[in-house]
């Protein structure tokens, strides 16, 4: 049991975790470096500690500085949100070692799905459909890089070995492109992640991204909370999710969900995870990752089934009894869409916009509407961290209900100092393509002149 919870992130994330405390009678703790001191995040909790100067390696990515604040302010339990440490094994580790309750899979399972060919193993054992790839870090050399990428097929992606959310993945067409891309990726992944490893995988196109939501409970239970649709993708990071995952065979979206479920099981999976297909034109789908923390886009399945997947998150660590979460009264009703609003600039291929927000006006509250914002009027978007502003998310009875009611909450934001994304996710969400229903990952490189304006 624990009466308090340090968060170890900021932004968005940590205001979301911070209302999740409150509803749950808990005590929310924030952490914030030198450029955060007057955050958002740190004005809504109940009390906060500084970690460091702005550097993310110096401050939000110090475990040693985050244990220490947990200290200081008495909490019993860290809940890392999503990005920075969330799937850091050495990270749950180091918490747990510290007397805290780790909010999050077990550090083993963090572990297991970080090594992307050691979670390829794991999926194919449980039984998922998985692509040719190659062992994790081909054989040096440009021989043996590429034998390895002659084995696995053009076209090919190269991905980090240790990382996730598009960091350090980049597509090959043709052999003559290989090594050069190779390296980027390495130089990429060893920048982000601390390790340059990497690893090649068949590449689906054109394809669909298909997340399906899980909740385990560390006894080799767990259940499924039906799946995403994730295609809507800049630089193969997410900017509009939705679900149910429009036109999606059904034999596919409950295979699908089988899968997912298999996996988490087989690994004793606790609390909230994610388990990632990419889905072809003919509905054959195929095991990509399994992201061991929270998503971005977790209020999309909040807003369908009703259930508070941060407070579930929570309660499973401090030992509550979840008899609501059982498969058979799990539902969903209606469709849901999330857009992204980022400090950025589509026009040059979505280009971080740091500066100062002078006006910020949301959308007037209405049913079917949520606002997950991590930043206020006059605050600063700076350059040390994702660019990400606010989440809006909206619900209808049907996918046509959903999308009308998005355009009109895009078209009642206003944000005024720096450069966003708004009208791009405006056209994107009125464009033919959308409205019709699914769409390949392809979608936003196949259409950007138009839907940047540019």
């Amino acid at each position: 049991m624990f009466d308090s919870v340090l968060i170890a992130n900021r932004g968005e994330i940590a205001c979301r975790v911070a209302r999740a405390c409150r509803a749950l009678g808990l005590r929310a703790i924030a952490v914030y470096s030198e450029a955060d001191a007057g955050a958002k995040h740190v004005a809504e909790a109940d009390a906060a500690e500084p970690i460091g100067p702005p550097s993310p390696r110096a401050s939000y990515l110090n475990a040693e500085a985050l244990i220490a604040a947990a200290r200081r302010a008495g909490a019993g339990a860290v809940h890392p949100g999503y990005g920075f440490l969330a799937e850091s094994a050495d990270f749950a580790r180091r918490v747990e070692a510290a007397g805290l309750a780790w909010i999050g899979p077990a550090p083993e399972t963090i572990a297991d799905m970080g090594d992307k060919e050691r979670a390829r193993r794991l999926a194919a054992s449980a039984g998922a459909p998985v692509l040719p790839g190659s062992p994790r870090s081909p054989p040096a050399g440009a021989a043996g890089l590429a034998a390895a990428a002659e084995a696995v097929g053009y076209p090919l992606l190269v991905k980090a070995a240790a990382g996730g959310g598009g960091i350090g993945m980049k597509r090959v067409d043709r052999p003559a492109d290989l090594e050069r891309i190779a390296a980027a990726a390495r130089s990429m992944a060893g920048r982000a992640f601390g390790d340059d490893a990497v690893y090649l995988e068949r590449l689906v196109a054109p394809a669909r991204h298909v997340e399906v939501q899980i909740f385990g409970f560390g006894d080799g239970g767990a259940v499924h909370m039906f799946e995403r649709e994730c295609s809507v993708q800049r630089r193969f990071q997410k900017v509009v999710e939705e679900a149910p995952a429009p036109g999606l065979d059904d034999g596919a979206r409950h295979a699908m969900a089988r899968a997912a479920l298999a996996l988490a099981r087989a690994v004793r999976y606790r609390g909230a995870g994610t388990v990632e297909f990419a889905v072809d034109d003919r509905a054959r789908f195929f095991f990509l990752e399994m992201n061991t923390r929270i998503q971005v886009e977790h209020p999309v399945t909040e807003m369908l089934t009703g259930i508070d997947l941060v407070a579930a998150q929570i309660r499973l660590a401090r030992g509550d009894a979840l008899d609501d979460l059982r498969q058979g009264r799990i539902a969903q009703s209606g469709h849901a869409i999330e857009c992204r609003i980022y400090a950025e600039r589509p026009e040059k291929r979505f280009l971080p916009s740091p500066g100062r927000i002078a006006a910020l006006r949301w959308p007037a509250p209405a049913a079917g509407l949520r606002i997950d914002a991590g930043a206020r009027e006059g605050d600063a978007v700076t350059p040390f961290y994702d660019p990400m502003i606010a989440k809006l998310v909206t619900h209808g009875a049907a996918r046509e209900d959903a999308r009308l009611r998005m355009a009109r909450a895009l078209d009642g934001t206003r944000i005024e100092g720096l450069h966003t994304n708004l009208e791009f996710l405006r056209r994107l969400v009125a464009h033919p393509e959308f409205r019709a229903g699914p769409v390949s990952t392809g979608f936003v490189e196949d259409n950007l002149a138009a839907l940047a304006g540019a």
